[in-house]
């Protein structure tokens, strides 16, 4: 089996997704078509250089629809011949294009990549595809559907995390984050974001607010409190599932979940024989891959499944791992994946999250991994896992490896 290694990642900043915020007039697909030339231009390549663009998005409506890969390759300086794919697992969206393209150059099926993903949160609503998992009640009823926050505040609830471990969290994702752009620890994938005359609209993650404490959380109210145990009552639904939970917890509110934000992010995968072809040089090799099913109505536990089951089937234990990118979805989920490994907070998320600067669903996956291999590079360490939770009960991990 070839080995499949990342040459490249890109990522744009995080926009604020809404009206406000400095990348609500671009679409998705110019968003795309600028990280999809950013890596053609950064590495050099000419015509039908790579196989296929892989592309993750959630919403797959409106500007996010119709194959939207294949437009932005239309609308990029990619080759017309190259074709495009667009994918949907959720908040894995960007990770399962890449764990794509690494499984098909693995298996000979085209020699390189470009995969990612993209979601504007701003212009097209999470939700707003109408998804069946929700609205049809003979899917949404048998599965006990429950809404995220209500998810991640079962997991606090049953794993016995208080609202002040979730803020001091927080709090730490955004001193992290902070600290990493202070200290130019993005630099080498952050793509600035210029308008048709060049000039800059956005050049660092706007999402970002650096002095959070926990007094300032502590005064924020509860963002699923009502919904679960008003109207429409989904704290019953979820007792129902798990009739030992005497109450539902409610932990969560916007500053220790993730941000809605604007986003846009790359990797070019390939085989040796791409990066001789090409004059490149090989930053890692992408060790493993995996996904897995999970409860749907805790849903949000697949990180800690995904970890074991891609630790298994690389022969790895959890002590082969130097550091870890845990989606900060929501803090419960970082909670209870350090508590089910016991592994420190020193080597989980250590430039910041999602929490801090934003999760663009269908592109976090994508920026995770490249997260991953730039402080694996900048603190000199070789072997890191990146996982994240995914909507409706499933679970997504990618291990890589410096070479």
């Amino acid at each position: 089996m070839t080995d499949a290694y990342i040459y490249d990642t890109v990522r744009t900043p995080r926009g604020k997704g809404r009206k406000d915020g400095a990348l609500h007039e671009v679409t998705s697909v110019r968003l795309s078509a600028l990280v999809l030339n950013a890596l053609k231009d950064r590495n050099g390549l000419e015509g039908h250089a790579v196989e296929d663009v892989i592309w993750g998005n959630v919403t797959q409506v409106k500007e996010q629809g119709g194959c939207l890969a294949r437009t932005a390759v239309l609308a990029s300086d990619l080759d017309e011949a190259i074709p495009g794919l667009a994918i949907n697992r959720f908040c894995a969206s960007g990770m399962e294009a890449v764990n794509l393209a690494a499984n098909q150059v693995r298996g000979g099926a085209g020699e390189a990549y470009i995969a990612g993903g993209v979601e504007m949160m701003g212009r097209v609503a999470m939700g707003s595809d109408g998804a069946a998992i929700a609205v049809d009640p003979s899917v949404a009823m048998d599965s006990y559907f429950v809404p995220q926050g209500i998810s991640a505040d079962i997991i606090a609830t049953e794993y016995g995390f208080t609202r002040d471990q979730a803020d001091a969290l927080a709090v730490e994702s955004q001193n992290r984050a902070a600290a990493a752009w202070a200290d130019g620890r993005f630099a080498r994938s952050i793509l600035e974001v210029k308008d048709q005359n060049g000039l800059t609209i956005l050049d660092r993650d706007e999402y970002m607010r650096p002095g959070t404490d926990m007094q300032a959380l502590g005064a924020l109210k509860p963002s699923f409190k009502e919904m679960g145990e008003g109207m429409p009552g989904f704290d019953a639904v979820a007792k129902l599932k798990y009739p030992h939970l005497e109450r539902i917890e409610h932990i969560h509110h916007a500053g220790n979940s993730s941000g809605i934000v604007d986003g846009a992010a790359g990797v070019l995968v390939g085989s040796k024989a791409f990066g001789e072809k090409w004059g490149l040089k090989p930053r890692a090799r992408i060790r493993q891959t995996t996904k897995i099913g999970t409860d749907p109505t805790i849903m949000l536990t697949g990180p800690v499944p995904a970890t074991e089951k891609a630790l298994r089937d690389s022969g790895m234990t959890i002590g082969d791992i130097d550091l870890f990118e845990v989606n900060e979805a929501f803090a419960s989920v970082v909670l209870r994946f350090m508590q089910a490994f016991d592994v420190d907070s020193d080597v989980v998320n250590v430039n910041g999250g999602s929490i801090a600067m934003g999760h663009p669903l269908g592109a976090t996956g994508a920026i995770i991994i490249g997260t991953l291999l730039d402080e694996l590079e900048r603190s000199d360490r070789e072997v890191g896992l990146a996982t994240l939770c995914i909507a409706s009960g499933m679970g997504a991990a990618t291990i890589i490896e410096r070479v």
